[in-house]
């Protein structure tokens, strides 16, 4: 037998939770052809004596819309062994969209997303109105993975509403047969089904809520029917998770679920303190599948927050007009100004103003910022946090903040753990990982350019839980199944995330013990020069889609054999 790609002599880990066992795994015409002791001759052999072999990584949470048109690698995922993420996520996108909302959809996402408006302008060509036609955008462009979408509930809105939408006026009847109608459609083109959130802070960059905010559980039942009428989909879904509150939210999203016949996942976060409003939406999720539905909880498996610096969206002194006075200068001369002493005593006596965006409230939030450093730690010990330094060295905490942003040059970072660190850990986190009905979400990728660097958790996941936490640690055999088969089950595509005759050749090799995780970094390669924070790591030898190799070392080859996703894939049908 002659093959594209032979891997040998690898350490296989199934995806499905299996022991890991050595083998080889073979690849012809993009599918997994031979699994075991492999004899012929293939075009290319990888040596994984040693390494690891597992499925190519699903992303279920990103916001790539926008990146996977004006590029054709979307890192991070890419870098860490994503080969299929999932967009259109929390129910914001470019699609449809009539020429005069594109103005409308920019401001939403530069407010959500943290993508900046000159990068949407410069980097969005707008060919397309109608959802079809933005898919087949995103099909006409060759990129390193696969892409699927989910049909966004905003622009969806402010298609069928014009501008009762953005006003979040409710929708008539009339208005409910549209979006319903609308929503067959875009999943008889492709989508996965559709996205929507009621979360506060998601606001548009001028401050409005989102158009999906409060829309009434008719019209989230009108979408959902549409769903439904094409064939089927998931809901994802973004509770209110400020208010603390799951129950209201959910129970709109439950009753439709229920009623039409539909699979949900949602977004869930564990606060840092106070009542563990967590445990009641894990109860809801608990009666709605015993009850027959398929509900999932999706959990970041480290601290939700928020990377603060000089270089980025936010730091402790982003609302001082002090520090604005001098925020448009080159980093250089910013960090030269912010040395003089005069400059120093001006910004710490001053005080914040009283607007910005709803995420900076928490840019002094003491206990909970730490120092980013080079490895990155996301579960730092308290006696690191900025208060406890500032203790320790007998200044005030803003002081400390103010040494610490100027380290580097200017380049240092803060972490802000907003939440999934209850009691200064992860322990709940590990708890919730271990159970069937959570499923590893909410990287992001593609969005909060300036704000957070989420994308990388697959080796996040890899090192800490599985090689490098004292304890509560994965089974490589389970931390890998939660990366592939358990979100491709979720998504609906079932023709990968496992090691089997017949799946997609979607894989990694990974080199477990050299398997590092980088702190981020600024680079300048968006649209317009446009900023935004990007993260490598080592250890990954080789990352395949598609039986093409698309980084080899960590090195980004030529091969773009990404396609775009339509529709729920079924199990490959393999003859023995």
């Amino acid at each position: 037998m002659s093959y594209d790609v032979v891997i040998r002599n690898g350490t296989i880990v199934d995806g499905l939770g299996g022991e890991p066992y050595r083998g080889d795994v073979a690849v012809s015409d993009g599918v997994i052809a031979a699994v075991g002791s492999v004899t012929g001759t293939a075009g290319r052999e990888i040596d994984a004596t040693g390494l690891l072999v597992t499925p190519g990584f699903v992303d279920l949470h990103t916001h790539y819309d926008g990146q996977a048109i004006w590029s054709d690698r979307l890192t991070p995922s890419s870098a860490h062994g994503v080969t299929t993420a999932l967009m259109g996520n929390c129910g914001v996108g470019f699609a449809p969209c009539r020429a005069e909302d594109h103005d409308v959809l920019v401001d939403l996402m530069a407010g959500v997303e943290d993508i900046p408006g000159v990068v949407m302008v410069d980097g969005l060509p707008w060919t397309w109105q109608t959802f079809p036609e933005f898919l087949d955008a995103i099909a006409s462009r060759q990129r390193d993975i696969d892409v699927a979408a989910l049909l966004p509930h905003s622009p969806l809105r402010v298609y069928v509403m014009g501008q009762r939408g953005v006003d979040r006026e409710p929708a008539t009847a009339e208005d409910l047969a549209q979006m319903r109608k609308l929503a067959a459609e875009a999943v008889e083109v492709g989508a996965l089904g559709f996205a929507s959130s009621r979360l506060t802070i998601h606001k548009s960059e001028s401050g409005r809520p989102i158009p999906s905010y409060d829309a009434a559980q008719a019209e989230i039942e009108a979408i959902a029917r549409g769903v439904e009428d094409a064939g089927g989909g998931l809901i994802q879904f973004v509770p209110d998770l400020v208010a603390g509150d799951y129950e209201p939210a959910l129970r709109t999203v439950f009753e439709v679920a229920a009623e039409v016949g539909l699979p949900v996942t949602f977004t869930l976060a564990v606060g840092n303190a106070g009542e563990p409003y967590f445990l009641d939406a894990l109860r809801m999720v608990e009666k709605a599948n015993a009850n027959g539905g398929d509900v999932t909880a999706q959990i970041f498996p480290r601290p939700v927050g928020l990377v603060l610096g000089l270089e980025l969206s936010g730091n402790p002194f982003v609302l001082y007009p002090s520090y604005q006075e001098i925020a448009g200068l080159p980093l250089a001369e910013r960090v030269a100004e912010m040395r003089k002493s005069e400059v120093r005593e001006r910004i710490l006596s001053d005080q914040p103003a009283g607007s910005g965006h709803p995420l900076m409230f928490a840019v002094q939030a003491w206990d909970y910022i730490y120092p980013l450093g080079e490895p990155p730690n996301y579960e730092p010990d308290p006696s690191q946090s900025i208060a406890a330094r500032a203790r320790a060295r007998g200044v005030s905490p803003l002081e400390e903040a103010y040494d610490r942003v100027l380290d580097d040059d200017g380049h240092a970072m803060l972490l802000v753990t907003l939440a999934n660190f209850r009691d200064n850990s992860l322990d709940t986190v590990a708890e919730l990982l271990r159970r069937d009905d959570v499923v590893l979400g909410l990287g992001d990728g593609g969005a909060h350019y300036g704000m957070i660097c989420d994308a990388s958790y697959p080796t996040y996941l890899l090192t800490h839980w599985v090689r490098d936490r004292p304890s509560g640690r994965l089974s490589v055999a389970d931390a890998v199944r939660e990366l592939t088969s358990v979100p491709a089950r979720v998504a609906g595509l079932a023709d990968r995330g496992r090691i089997a005759v017949g799946y997609k050749a979607d894989l990694n090799v990974i080199d477990q013990e050299a398997l590092r995780l980088h702190k981020p970094f600024v680079t300048h390669d968006l649209p317009g020069g446009g900023r935004r924070l990007d993260q490598s790591a080592d250890g990954f030898v080789a990352t395949i889609v598609s039986g093409e190799v698309i980084a080899d070392n960590g090195v980004p080859t030529s091969a773009r054999p990404g396609r775009l996703i339509r529709g729920r894939q079924p199990a490959p049908i393999v003859s023995l």
